[in-house]
């Protein structure tokens, strides 16, 4: 239990994150500023953790450091992409396209990882990827080009996956998060700065401060949880993201959901349960 309500409150936190950049990009502030603020909070956490209980380079090296560099640089691409979309989609609709990574994880693995993908997880793929197309309706009067900014967005985020399953128990996780706010301070820096904003009221300066401690924390929480309660238990709980983000969007931004997301999201999480279900069964065997 304490498991499940730890992976609920992370990604509780993850739909604030969203949240709080929206309503930031729709006062006026701008995107590469907001990432910037992200990731600077995130690297000067990541500094901290890393460092307490004494100074050792031996934290700070990898013999991965190419793959750990990339995966910087995949993470805060994946965020300022994110955080273009919210500019102009509801939360609803790019949760439910996040929501696809696992499948498209699924449709790379064998390629990448070298895993197999049978006849069930093609199918859930495959109408996963038909949840998508309902969700976004590509061919309907009321499609918005930020939609491509969200599906570039998932599929870097899903290569993002897969190179943290290839670094998971050969680099340090508090090492990985490190240079992924290295990463993101260094490239995001001059962008931010000559981008930048003063936010005019203390609301405003507030929730700047905060996207950081919502993005830090929420991977605190799911790390803390898989310490409570394996992956195979924990993972059907991550939905609860689109609860969050469906709430979320329509107390703050009046966005209740239509009737073609909710059928979207709805076929991309059985999809994503089938995939998990395969995935566990095949572990178990």
């Amino acid at each position: 239990m304490p498991g499940i309500l730890l992976m609920c409150l992370a990604y509780l936190l993850f739909a604030m994150l969203d949240s709080s950049a929206k309503w930031l990009v729709l006062a006026g502030l701008s995107v590469l500023q907001v990432s910037l603020v992200r990731y600077a909070g995130h690297f000067l956490i990541s500094t901290v953790l890393i460092c307490r209980g004494g100074l050792s380079l031996s934290r700070f090296r990898t013999s991965m450091m190419s793959l750990v560099v990339l995966r910087g640089v995949l993470l805060m691409l994946t965020t300022v992409l994110n955080f273009m979309a919210l500019r102009y989609l509801p939360l609803t609709l790019t949760s439910t396209i996040m929501f696809s990574a696992p499948i498209i994880v699924c449709a790379l693995s064998g390629v990448f990882l070298g895993e197999r993908v049978g006849v069930w997880r093609w199918s859930a793929i495959v109408a996963g990827f038909l949840g998508i197309l309902i969700a976004i309706r590509p061919f309907d009067a009321e499609f918005h080009p930020a939609v491509l900014l969200s599906l570039s967005n998932v599929t870097l985020f899903a290569f993002y996956t897969l190179l943290t399953r290839k670094l998971a128990g050969v680099v340090a996780i508090q090492t990985q998060q490190f240079y992924a706010g290295l990463v993101g301070t260094l490239v995001l820096l001059p962008f931010g700065v000559w981008s930048w904003q003063i936010p005019e009221s203390s609301q405003e300066w507030l929730i700047l401060l905060l996207t950081p401690l919502f993005g830090w924390l929420g991977h605190e929480c799911i790390t803390r949880a898989h310490g409570f309660a394996e992956a195979s238990m924990l993972t059907p709980f991550s939905y609860s993201f689109i609860i969050w983000m469906t709430a979320l969007s329509y107390l703050v931004f009046h966005h209740p959901p239509d009737r073609w997301t909710l059928l979207g999201a709805a076929v991309v999480i059985v999809a994503g349960l089938v995939i998990w279900f395969r995935e566990r069964r095949r572990i178990l065997q």
